[in-house]
């Protein structure tokens, strides 16, 4: 028998390698013809660590070869960032191009008569690398790290492109938007907040013309929870395959430098002593860093609601300033006993704990359907990316979460002046955590068919064995 040996070229950042990464494992557990996936780690100067996470992540598999790319000698100026993080990535992801063209033809060549490679699996920020794999003849595959919702989205923008070539504005921010993959007139505002820079916007048409030249794109869901986008792209309409393969999760509890063993194991025992579902989780990814006032305004809410509560307060994009700096002087001690607050915390075990009862979240799509996973209802405050999506979706096309915001901005210059009121966020946390809130139970009922999904026979195991099916082709 022969084997095959695929190529993954992930974005060097946390969320995308978490999903990537289990998406290799499972495909080298699954088909025994695949016997090796070699990952192509490019070196992001504003990820420094990704080396690092790569090599835990990948530890525990012997088949899965990690190359780490030289750093380029003239990135994208890291200003690009803050103005257009879309542009910065697919402009450093073109100027890698040169090593990796070497790098996949170099592997290629060095295939043998019993192991050849078989196609590329890349990250949708990595669209120009699709033209490498025609010149070497390898089919590209597009590995979607979000959801039908956002691929709906990508599929839609240049349509909408052609009509009206220019970014959306302000005067468009109330515009409802017909988007093929939603039921629901999709509002502008709601949009990854840089389809209101000319910059982003002409970065994310770009990705959306690019993904329509692939062999195929692997989707981070579930057709079970998105069912009407996934009827829609099943329907084909001159695009690329989709396979859903969700929910591809890293379920095993992540260790953090901000959190010693001594803390974890306090945050655990305590979450342990409290009754089932009554524990009110609070935490909004790696990024997610609000004004002080704001936090003023959700420690009053937690006061008001009375709740247990863990809290991770994140104070700069570092992670490593005091999380009780900005709390309202005597927030402390007025809820000791009854409140956690901590500047990293364990997420997957947190969410896993049967004292869990709500998410407050800013809608990260591992976040989401580790929630979903672990059926634990979610209160939506989106932050950056396409998280405003994200939150729309799970409010008003599934009716799987509570709406705090669905249009909030953290970021660029969209970033949302307003604070949300304690009394507005109090409302929502006590619909969140009412035991007798119908989204509970429709969580319940979607964490079963999640964990159905992956099981032997499961609708993204099925779509994983079609797409090892196409990959390998007639050759293996």
């Amino acid at each position: 028998m022969k084997k095959a040996e695929l190529i993954f070229i992930p974005l060097p950042e946390t969320g995308h390698l978490l999903s990537t990464i289990e998406f290799g494992k499972r495909l080298i557990n699954l088909d025994p013809r695949i016997s090796m996936i070699t990952i192509l780690s490019m070196n992001l100067p504003y990820a420094p660590h990704a080396d690092a996470s790569l090599v835990s992540l990948t530890a525990s598999e012997p088949r899965i070869r990690l190359i780490s790319l030289p750093k380029i000698n003239d990135p994208p100026p890291i200003k690009l960032l803050d103005t257009s993080s879309e542009t910065y990535i697919l402009d450093f992801v073109d100027k890698n191009i040169p090593i990796l063209r070497k790098t996949i033809q170099d592997l290629v060549s060095s295939s043998s008569s019993e192991c050849h490679v078989a196609g590329l699996v890349i990250d949708f920020f990595c669209v120009g690398l699709i033209d490498i794999g025609h010149e070497v003849n390898l089919p590209s595959y597009i590995f979607m790290t979000s959801n039908f919702g956002f691929l709906g989205f990508l599929q839609y923008l240049p349509e909408r492109h052609r009509l009206k070539p220019s970014e959306f504005d302000d005067s468009s921010a109330e515009e409802e938007l017909p988007i093929p993959a939603f039921v629901n007139r999709v509002p502008a505002k709601v949009l990854p907040p840089g389809v209101f820079d000319k910059l982003s916007y002409g970065s994310l048409v770009k990705i959306g013309e690019r993904l329509k030249v692939s062999k195929g794109i692997l989707v981070n869901s579930f057709s079970e929870v998105e069912s009407y986008a996934a009827e829609h792209f099943s329907r084909g309409q001159d695009y690329p395959h989709v396979f859903p393969v969700g929910p591809v999760l890293n379920l095993t509890g992540r260790a953090n430098p901000g959190l010693a063993s001594a803390q974890y194991e306090e945050m655990m025992k305590w979450l342990d002593e409290q009754p089932d579902s009554s524990v009110l989780f609070l935490c909004f990814g790696s990024m997610g860093v609000f004004p002080a006032p704001q936090i003023t305004e959700i420690a009053h809410a937690l006061e008001l609601v009375g709740l247990r509560f863990i809290w991770a307060i994140r104070t700069n994009m570092a992670g490593d300033g005091d999380p009780h700096e900005p709390l309202p002087e005597g927030f402390v001690d007025r809820t000791k006993g009854r409140g956690i607050v901590c500047s990293w915390a364990p997420q997957v075990d947190i969410l896993a704990h049967k004292a869990t009862g709500g998410f407050v979240s800013h809608c990260g799509w591992n976040s989401v359907q580790e929630s979903l996973w672990y059926g634990v209802p979610i209160a939506t405050w989106p932050m950056y990316a396409e998280q405003q999506l994200n939150a729309f979706e799970m409010v008003k096309e599934l009716g799987l979460a509570v709406e705090i915001r669905l249009d909030y901005v953290a970021d660029g210059d969209r970033v949302t002046l307003e604070i949300v009121s304690a009394d507005e966020i109090a409302v929502a946390i006590r619909s969140l955590m009412d035991g007798d809130n119908p989204i509970r139970k429709k969580v319940k009922e979607i964490s079963a068919v999640a964990r159905k999904a992956v099981g032997d026979g499961g609708s993204s195991m099925v779509a994983t064995g079609d797409f090892i099916r196409d990959i390998l082709g007639d050759h293996f």
